[in-house]
């Protein structure tokens, strides 16, 4: 993010309605217009976080997010650009009950269109090419899909620093805030089940959010540090178990254990290899890179892959 610019994030929100796909489009009141649902990101939250709470602000649906459908970019009357990010997302039958929608001074009316519709409908060419975009995956055959998320550990008491054993270094101060930060953005993305390297710096990196979920750590040695470097680890099958079971989830884990993360993911889904997964595994401690994966056929790859880090 740059100063200049203004951020914000919304979503495609999709059902099928007597098995017909539904895209969810917003009136706003005050412009009179027909737009996706989205808004500006407050102070100290991360895109996801963004995204998930505008939309339920103004539709009063909660959602998870599903893939990254696309940026917009377009000037604002003053002359700042204003940088939109979309997530596609799923709403159930319960999440519609669920909502305490009422039109309101900011959003008049929720209307549930076909994906045609809606391309003639939308009052901005930007939210039309969102909408393209959403239509080439479902054409590709991608609509469901679950995400995997490789985590490195916040912030920890360098090696230099302690003298203990190496698993038990904590967090420091600026670690705890990391680890409070990305709370709420993998919340935003569903996360159900929490997989930890058994080190305290990781399982301490997943307290708040098992503690927002009401969720416990599932601590393995598998995935750590330790058993990485004595060659006794076993990354494969912690993500084998995870693509089998097609639920949401988070593994928190160390920078020299990431690598072997997300080639274990493209390897376990048949997905081409290259350097995007160098990419997705180069991470500032508590970033994390979310690879979304089809809920159907998960054999059929890595569907699309996203790094978030936060700037603490």
């Amino acid at each position: 993010m740059t100063d200049t610019a203004v951020y914000a994030a919304g979503g495609v929100l999709w059902r099928l309605v007597e098995g017909k796909l539904r895209i969810l489009l917003i009136h706003r009141t005050a412009y009179a217009d027909v737009t996706l649902p989205k808004g500006k990101v407050d102070p100290g939250e991360m895109l996801a976080e963004t995204a998930v709470r505008e939309i339920f602000e103004e539709t009063g649906i909660r959602v998870a997010l599903g893939i990254p459908v696309g940026v917009s970019r377009y000037r604002m009357p003053k002359g700042r650009q204003k940088i939109v990010h979309y997530w596609a997302a799923e709403v159930t039958d319960a999440q519609i009950r669920a909502s305490a929608f009422v039109p309101n001074k900011e959003i008049a009316a929720l209307e549930w269109v076909s994906p045609r519709r809606a391309l003639g409908y939308l009052s901005y060419p930007v939210d039309v090419e969102i909408i393209e975009q959403f239509v080439r995956y479902v054409d590709d055959g991608v609509l469901s899909t679950f995400p995997i998320i490789a985590l490195r550990h916040a912030k920890a008491v360098p090696r230099e620093e302690w003298h203990g054993e190496d698993a038990a270094r904590p967090l420091t101060s600026r670690g705890a805030k990391q680890a409070a930060a990305i709370a709420g953005p993998l919340r935003a993305f569903g996360v159900r089940k929490l997989i930890s390297s058994d080190a305290v710096r990781c399982v301490a990196t997943l307290a708040p959010l098992a503690a927002a979920l009401g969720k416990q750590v599932n601590r393995t040695p598998a995935i750590s540090q330790d058993a990485w470097e004595a060659g006794t680890g076993d990354v494969r099958a912690v993500v084998g178990k995870r693509v089998r079971s097609g639920k949401p989830a988070v593994l928190c884990s160390h920078g020299p254990v990431l690598p072997g993360i997300l080639r274990e993911m493209a390897l376990a889904t048949g997905t081409m290899q290259g350097s995007y997964l160098g990419s997705a595994s180069t991470l500032e401690t508590a970033g994390f890179s979310v690879a979304h994966l089809s809920a159907t056929n998960p054999g059929s790859g890595i569907v699309a892959i996203e790094t978030h880090e936060p700037k603490i």
